[in-house]
């Protein structure tokens, strides 16, 4: 029963942490683009839930507003900034998302001040009781929003002109602009997705943890280990990573001790770029 209640916690915070990967995925996927400032939009999601939440508007409606803000962010960012260095060598796209990192980080810091907070609503506390296991009702709320957000995002890829534009450019970049694909604007429009899946998770984040302007970074690395897990090329990757490393973390905090599931995660990560470094899902790149 024990083992059965750690699996469950771990496949709910599993979802959490694929949507946290997805926007990075997707960007690093068809940008080639490692978003290092990726962790401070989840930041960024989860104090525009805080900020609003304050003023008394309810996390869940704060959502989509989190989504369209850290969405036009992206968008900005991308087109008029990053877009400059997109054909620079690796290490200066690095360095500038780093450098976004770090701005973003000390204006949340002088914006909200390094207190930790909290999003504590009216449900926080409410839990379901199910065969004598006891779930978090947030947790599955957060769980499955996650998911519809993943399914939204697959469809757009597949089912819309946009994400046509947005996967011929991954696949074949100068295909994409023989056809009139508008490779700037497309680039723009991923990142900008990407930002909002991110502002999203940062919403369900600041549901279920304390939130800091440094809480960034962990949440990078935590994302990156995600990808490279589930695997580049399919929207599947990131859901499966997330689920597995949700899995792992529990079990090794549940069994082994609380402060060994970074241990656990950085090793899976070792693991899989040493016996598999498409990830699970991965293909070819």
């Amino acid at each position: 029963m024990f083992a059965t209640q750690v699996a469950i916690n771990g496949l709910l915070v599993g979802g959490l942490y694929a949507l946290m990967a997805l926007g990075l995925s997707l960007i690093w996927g068809v940008m080639d683009v490692i978003n290092i400032a990726h962790g401070a939009f989840i930041m960024l999601g989860a104090y525009t839930t805080y900020w609003l939440f304050q003023a008394g508007v309810d996390p869940l409606i704060s959502l989509p507003i989190s989504m369209a803000l850290l969405f036009l962010l992206g968008f900005l960012l991308q087109k008029y900034l990053i877009n400059l260095v997109i054909r620079a060598e690796l290490f200066i796209t690095l360095l500038l998302a780093f450098g976004i990192e770090i701005l973003i980080m000390n204006l949340a810091r002088v914006v909200w001040t390094a207190n930790v907070r909290r999003v504590a609503t009216s449900y926080s506390g409410a839990s379901i009781g199910v065969g004598g296991l006891t779930i978090p009702l947030v947790r599955i709320i957060a769980f499955f929003i996650a998911l519809i957000l993943a399914g939204a995002l697959f469809l757009l890829l597949e089912r819309t002109r946009m994400g046509r534009a947005i996967r011929a450019t991954s696949q074949d970049l100068l295909a994409a602009r023989l056809t009139g694909t508008n490779v700037s604007n497309t680039y723009a429009l991923t990142f900008g997705i990407g930002a909002a899946m991110a502002g999203a998770a940062g919403t369900l984040w600041s549901m279920l943890f304390p939130i800091t302007p440094t809480m960034g970074g962990v949440l990078t690395l935590k994302s990156f280990v995600v990808s490279v897990i589930g695997g580049l090329g399919t929207m599947a990757g990131p859901v499966v990573g997330g689920l597995v490393l949700g899995l792992a973390e529990n079990f090794t905090s549940a069994y082994i001790g609380p402060t060994f599931p970074n241990l656990i995660s950085f090793g899976l990560l070792v693991a899989t770029l040493i016996l598999r470094p498409r990830g699970i899902l991965g293909g070819r790149r």
